[in-house]
């Protein structure tokens, strides 16, 4: 009956813009061409136009992209960086002040001689993870990755082993190259087993280059045989094949068992299944399963029929050869995880796998908020050179512009009027100042959060914590969303090292570790620091969460292990009762950070033997001559 359809997905809430949405529902072509491509499948074109989009609005280039569909009317268009303001904005306050690693159980001082080696291996796990984030420059990927996540929903890093660095790499990557290949039945909220990373290449007539297609897979599949690099049938092609098996010697017997497949180093194959297994260093039980990983290159001209990212050809694909020679194509990369974490920048809903901008829910305020401010600027230029109206000149044929200096010869029934239009502007301006408090709303910014309030104009602190009310439930959802994956990302870094047989991490043991980011509103540090003072001191609160929480509210700690060490130190008071209540010196000058003092031992008293009986003990003799005088 010709009725539309209404479809809500993970992107509907941009169907109020045509340019967006047409009558079919789809992105436009003319604005979003590379969406459109016909290599990318057709349920991830709504998702990249909105990428496009998004990116757009904080670029300014909103406009840019609204003139396919409004005309170049669409051109003249202010948008003065609100968009961008609080993209920025959400990123200092979801990564607050700073980020620290932290091992469970590695700042534990009092674990004693039972829990002393899970403490040393804990400790030993988090000074090596936080020297790995200093030289991979984790802060600073931390920041790429959440400028993408906010402002487009998704953000994704990659990781590998680099044998040059001798340590694992991360790298943060545009959303719009992801594309993870999840099922009609598979759950979006598991990680799926292959993902793609895809991109064109432009065309490149100095170096004789077509139009290209380059794709990165990994893979988890079962562990085959080991595979050498190789040459094609052709022997133009570098492909991976199988190793050639080896000469067999004439001198030997003649045997009828046929030989078996060549396997990588330390590769077992069970008897009864016939499956191949592998024992990684993180796991305590075998493995059946490996990572791939293939870098290919396909002419785009060259592909022909209905094929998407997922199902190019391997007749034409090129595959990239690794510095040491190894030829890309179904790599066995040693490991049983994809290196890549996906991060959303909201808590996906049950069985999905993408996040929501945090602009998204504002999006028509901005596009209201661009209006006013177009309508602003007109009005403030009528009313800095106010319109004339002008009847009864002496010479109809003057013409008449107004400037300074400026005399109008008017007759005797001649009239000067100027329009007025301030009051228009001031609506306007009142209007901007709504939309911007709507939009403050929307997002859950509140104006303290965005450098809008003046600090004269707030009663109290208490009137001001409660008024980041709404920021708090908001960044509380938000790095909710990214604890589970920066947890993985120090998971796989620690595997990556085991996995690269890195000497600093023989014998090392994978340890859980935490993320922990910093504060991101103002604090009492003057409160604060009196709770911790009295709840340490009355014995309510451990010495390790007095620091933790201290180191929280921004107090310049670097190290809260050796904090505690400098604190304890320096407790005299509390080592001599320690001192009172084991007698250990030992242990007293461990609490201080010292070395006990070598005590000499006291020698045994040498008493004189008694007169007539040396071979009786001295001391029993003298207990019986003293109950024989009483």
């Amino acid at each position: 009956m010709g009725l539309r359809q209404i479809a809500i997905h993970a992107w509907s809430w941009l169907n109020y813009k045509p340019v967006y949405s047409d009558s079919m529902g789809m992105p436009n072509r003319r604005a979003f061409p590379e969406a459109q491509a016909m290599w990318v499948p057709a349920e991830d074109e709504r998702r990249l136009a909105a990428y496009k989009l998004l990116s757009a609005y904080d670029h300014n280039q909103a406009a840019e992209i609204a003139e396919v569909v409004d005309g170049e009317s669409a051109r003249d268009r202010r948008e003065f960086g609100d968009p961008s303001m609080f993209i920025d904005t959400l990123v200092a306050n979801v990564l607050g002040r700073d980020q620290k690693i932290v091992v469970p159980g590695a700042e534990q001082s009092t674990a004693g001689e039972a829990g002393a080696a899970s403490v040393a291996a804990a400790e030993r796990v988090q000074g090596l993870l936080r020297a790995w984030a200093k030289a991979e420059l984790l802060p600073m990927r931390l920041q790429q990755c959440e400028r993408k996540t906010v402002a487009l929903g998704d953000g994704v890093y990659r990781m590998a082993w680099d044998p040059a660095k001798k340590r694992p790499t991360l790298r943060v990557t545009d959303p719009g190259f992801y594309f993870p290949v999840i099922g009609e039945d598979d759950d979006g909220g598991e990680y799926p087993r292959r993902v793609h990373f895809a991109w064109e290449l432009p065309e490149d007539p100095k170096r004789g280059l077509k139009a290209r297609l380059r794709r990165i897979t990994y893979e988890l599949d079962w562990i085959r045989p080991l595979t050498v690099a190789g040459v094609d049938e052709t022997g133009t092609r570098a492909v991976r094949a199988l190793p050639p098996a080896p000469e067999s010697d004439p001198d030997a017997a003649d045997t009828t068992e046929p030989a078996g497949p060549t396997l990588t180093p330390g590769d077992i194959i069970e008897p009864e299944s016939g499956a191949i297994a592998r024992q990684y260093a993180w796991n305590d039980e075998p493995s059946y399963f490996t990572c791939y990983l293939t870098d290919a290159t396909w002419v785009i001209g060259d592909l022909k029929g209905n094929v998407d990212v997922d199902s190019l050809p391997a007749t034409g694909a090129t595959y990239a050869t690794r510095s040491d020679g190894e030829v890309l194509d179904h790599l066995d990369l040693l490991i049983d995880f994809i290196p890549v974490v996906h991060v959303p920048n909201t808590v996906p809903p049950a069985e999905e796998h993408w996040g929501q901008s945090s602009l998204a829910k504002a999006l028509q305020v901005f596009d209201e908020l661009a209006g006013s401010d177009t309508d602003s600027a007109r009005a403030s230029a009528t009313t800095g050179l106010p319109m004339l109206a002008v009847s009864g000149v002496t010479d109809p044929r003057q013409e008449l512009a107004a400037r300074p200096g400026m005399v109008f010869k008017l007759l005797e029934n001649g009239k000067l009027t100027a329009v007025d239009t301030s009051k228009a502007l001031a609506e306007l301006r009142n209007q901007v100042s709504d939309l911007k408090d709507r939009a403050s709303t929307v997002v859950r910014l509140p104006a303290v959060s965005l450098g809008t309030l003046s600090p004269s104009e707030v009663p109290s602190g208490f009137a001001m914590q409660i008024s980041l009310g709404p920021l708090d439930s908001l960044i509380g959802s938000m790095r909710l969303a990214r604890e589970h994956k920066e947890s993985l990302i120090l998971k796989f870094a620690q595997r990556l090292y085991l996995a690269g047989q890195h000497p600093d991490w023989v014998g090392v043991t994978p340890q859980d570790a935490l993320l922990v980011r910093g504060p991101y509103t103002p604090t009492d540090k003057a409160a604060i620091l009196e709770q911790v003072a009295n709840g340490v001191s009355k014995g309510v609160m451990s010495l390790e969460t007095g620091v933790r929480m201290l180191t929280d509210a921004g107090f310049p700690i670097d190290d809260i292990e050796k904090e505690i060490e400098q604190i304890q130190s320096r407790q005299f008071e509390q080592a001599r009762a320690l001192a009172d209540a084991l007698g250990n010196p030992e242990e007293v000058a461990e609490f201080l950070g010292r070395k006990a003092p070598d005590i000499p031992a006291v020698p045994t008293p040498n008493l004189p033997a008694v007169p007539g009986d040396g071979n009786k003990n001295p001391q029993a003799q003298g207990a019986q001559g003293s109950r024989g005088n009483e």
